[in-house]
């Protein structure tokens, strides 16, 4: 890895585009740390010394945003209205015709269904402002925190308005830099910021892990801490790249005096073919109880048990639900995500067969049986890093934000390995000698 970015950096046009891809990061970290208009900076911090934080849906978007969501800043909303935007199309694009149409309409489709993303990210970003704001004028952003409710001063609509107008713009702004990564970097502008904002928190957490450790100054859980991470990035690494491939023999044909097909190939059927969405979804949804009670005034029966049992990370009910959520969600995903009916009707438009099984439905459902199969794996590895952060938490007595949680690990692990085959492909392009010299 390390030799493929010193090759890129001897060659002029990736040179150029890695360092435009770091000006971009530099002026999106920049932006994580300028406090938005009509908010008492000095409260802010002394609420993140002293008080600790939300967990659950605040954890999960302070992590997106790299810690920018807490401090109440301009780019506090990150580049989560982008990634819920994204998701939303993507289910809906099954549901709805219109969207399948311009799917399948090849590149004009994809810039339309963009589009409708980008006013999908400002409509979630607008609704996600006003709620922070309500929730940081109210003081429930932080708890046991004696000037919490101090953090908004001037709560007159017109400081209100402009602060969800700030974040707004913030979340257009992140959205423009991510689009200039792609179009002018290396590509893969959102994935490489929501990677930044993740690796941005690191530090952070670990010392004080170390702060916080009791065994020879702390450097014994340090350390732990940072053996346990190298292995689940090494376990993560391992079933990221783990596929299922299966055999497409194409048969000859004749047009005319040219004969085609008669090759073979193979469909790459991924273990964890849901990626990290599974564990988002769970997370949300996991919330939402925790939330309404939050809400919720009075002392009431129901408050209490949701309280008791789904507010803090290390009940059991919370570990079960978790996991059977991040479950559920992956057979969920993976099922409107890939269509064996359409993937064989393809294959025998094209000719093309899987050897031992005849084209059409019997291909479709010998693909639908080894992708339920492969999914099982898949899941329950999903399910089992993301609750790493519950067993940090009650092995090291952690918070829920710990450094090397399930849906870090894996938004970085697979961030990181497309980055480095884009700029392996592209010195693959560059560097090609071909048959004459």
């Amino acid at each position: 890895m390390l030799t493929a970015f010193a090759r890129a950096f001897k060659t002029p046009d990736l040179r150029k585009k890695l360092l435009f891809t770091l000006g971009i990061i530099v002026i999106y970290r920049v932006g994580t740390h300028v406090p938005i208009p009509g908010v008492d900076y000095r409260n802010v911090q002394t609420c993140i010394d002293n008080a600790q934080a939300n967990q659950g849906l605040f954890g999960l978007v302070n992590m997106f945003s790299g810690g920018a969501l807490l401090q109440i800043t301009i780019f506090a909303l990150g580049i989560m209205p982008y990634i819920t935007a994204s998701i939303i199309l993507q289910l809906l694009t099954v549901v709805i015709p219109r969207l399948e149409a311009l799917k399948k309409e090849g590149q004009a489709g994809t810039a339309k269904i963009t589009q409708y993303t980008r006013y999908l990210t400002i409509a979630l970003a607008i609704l996600q402002g006003t709620g922070l704001v309500a929730t940081a004028r109210s003081g429930a952003l932080f708890q046991g925190c004696p000037v919490a409710s101090q953090i908004v001063p001037d709560q007159s609509i017109f400081v209100t308005m402009t602060m969800v107008i700030t974040m707004t713009a913030g979340t257009a702004t992140v959205m423009w830099l991510g689009e200039l990564i792609t179009d002018r970097g290396i590509g893969n502008g959102m994935s490489i910021l929501m990677f930044i904002s993740i690796a941005a928190t690191f530090p952070s957490a670990l010392w004080a892990i170390k702060e916080q450790g009791s065994l020879a100054g702390g450097w014994i859980e340090f350390g732990t801490v940072i053996a346990v991470g190298l292995v689940m990035v090494g376990l993560v690494v391992f079933v990221e790249q783990a596929q299922r491939r299966i055999p497409v023999q194409y048969a000859k044909r004749m047009i005319g005096r040219r004969s085609y097909g008669g090759t073979s190939t193979y469909i790459p059927l991924k273990v964890n073919q849901a990626g990290v969405i599974p564990v988002i979804f769970a997370s949300s949804l996991l919330y939402i109880p925790a939330l309404i009670a939050q809400f919720a005034g009075g002392t009431s029966g129901w408050k209490t048990w949701i309280e008791q049992h789904f507010v803090k990370g290390d009940h059991p009910y919370y570990i079960a639900t978790y996991f059977l959520l991040i479950v559920f969600f992956a057979f969920f995903y993976v099922a409107i995500s890939f269509n064996p009916e359409e993937v064989a009707d393809n294959m025998k438009k094209y000719g093309g067969f899987i050897p031992g099984i005849r084209a059409g439905r019997p291909t479709a459902e010998y693909l639908s049986y080894v992708l339920n199969r492969i999914t099982w794996p898949g899941s329950l590895y999903l399910g089992l890093i993301a609750l790493v952060p519950t067993m940090a938490l009650v092995g090291f007595g952690a918070n829920q934000n710990f450094p090397f949680g399930g849906t870090s690990i894996l938004i970085i692990v697979g961030v990181g390995l497309e980055t480095v085959k884009q700029i392996e492909s592209q010195l693959q392009q560059r560097n090609y000698e071909g048959f004459l010299r």
